[in-house]
């Protein structure tokens, strides 16, 4: 279950998760209905619902190791393709036409597209997907695995729907993160563990300014120094954490590309287990500890507020 993506949000660490499965419970998905096109739920981080009735020890909808919460929601979408739907309307209308001998008008063909929808939504393929998040307890950290803010916020809004209340914030620092960014390329000193990787991304200032995209370059050398010069800004730049974790840092503070590396997982696979559900158990102890130790080093560093401030 390692995250490939961390956008993250703070939230205070004084919240009451008492009662936590009863809530999500709640709130578990639900089959997206025959006239719905999307539906949205938790389900269980170790495997689906369905999955869930042939296994009774996976039924619970969040997993906790020490102070990391496990927790997954899970959608199912209905693709109806909007072309699909016009194609079929411009149809209809003709045949309308050559039998009236008039064009239905615009209220006329807003309920004949509505009647279409409802025709053809019971037919329409069921995409089922899920995203995932780790809470934090003591950092108050919600670390969802998406690089979408959108779709990150959703998973947050559903967490906000289960507890009734769930005042989660996106990261906010203190200083710019492009400035960081370009200073630590510029030369400035970095904070301990942490070392520059083979890829950036660089601005003009200006609006709509140059875009310069860098990837396996070394980004201490002069080619990259005459892009400072010129004024360009890093928004975007590779990080490594030790050698235990790989990541591009976004001036939006959000982690892509994010990989743990052989420092960290080498002991996981060194060790044996017997089933999935011991594996998974141990990827996720894993993937909390070492979220929580990178969390520990870039807070600093990018003076990131507290929820509880």
């Amino acid at each position: 279950m390692f995250f490939r993506n961390l956008t993250l949000f703070r939230f205070p660490t004084s919240l009451d998760l008492s009662g936590l499965d009863t809530h999500l419970a709640q709130c578990a998905l639900k089959p997206v209905g025959a006239l719905e096109l999307s539906s949205r739920g938790f389900i269980p981080p170790f495997g689906s619902l369905r999955q869930a009735q042939d296994d009774r020890q996976s039924e619970a909808l969040s997993h906790r190791i020490a102070d990391a919460i496990w927790l997954s929601v899970g959608s199912e979408d209905r693709l109806l393709p909007g072309a699909v739907v016009n194609d079929l309307l411009q149809k209809k209308l003709a045949e309308m036409e050559q039998k009236e001998g008039r064009r239905p008008g615009g209220r006329a063909r807003k309920r004949l597209k509505e009647d279409l929808v409802h025709e053809l939504l019971p037919r329409a393929f069921v995409r089922p997907g899920r995203t995932d998040a780790i809470l934090d307890l003591e950092h108050g950290l919600c670390v969802v695995d998406s690089s979408s803010r959108k779709q990150a916020e959703n998973v947050v809004s559903e967490i906000r729907r289960a507890l009734g209340s769930f005042p989660a914030l996106p990261l906010n620092a203190e200083v710019a993160p492009r400035a960081v960014l370009t200073g630590w390329i510029a030369g400035e000193p970095l904070p301990e563990g942490l070392a520059l990787g083979d890829e950036c991304e660089l601005k003009d200032a200006a609006d709509k300014g140059a875009v310069v995209k860098c990837q396996r370059q070394e980004l201490t050398g002069e080619e990259i120094a005459k892009h400072l010069e010129s004024g360009k800004q890093v928004t975007r730049l590779a990080l490594t954490l030790d050698d235990h974790a790989s990541f591009v840092l976004g001036e939006d503070l959000v982690l892509r590309k994010f990989k743990l590396l052989e420092g960290a997982v080498d002991g996981l696979e060194s060790s044996e287990r017997d089933d999935l559900r011991a594996e998974l158990d141990a990827r996720f102890a894993l993937m909390a500890g070492e979220l929580k130790r990178l969390f520990s080093v870039l807070a600093p560093a990018l003076k990131l507020s507290s929820a509880d401030a």
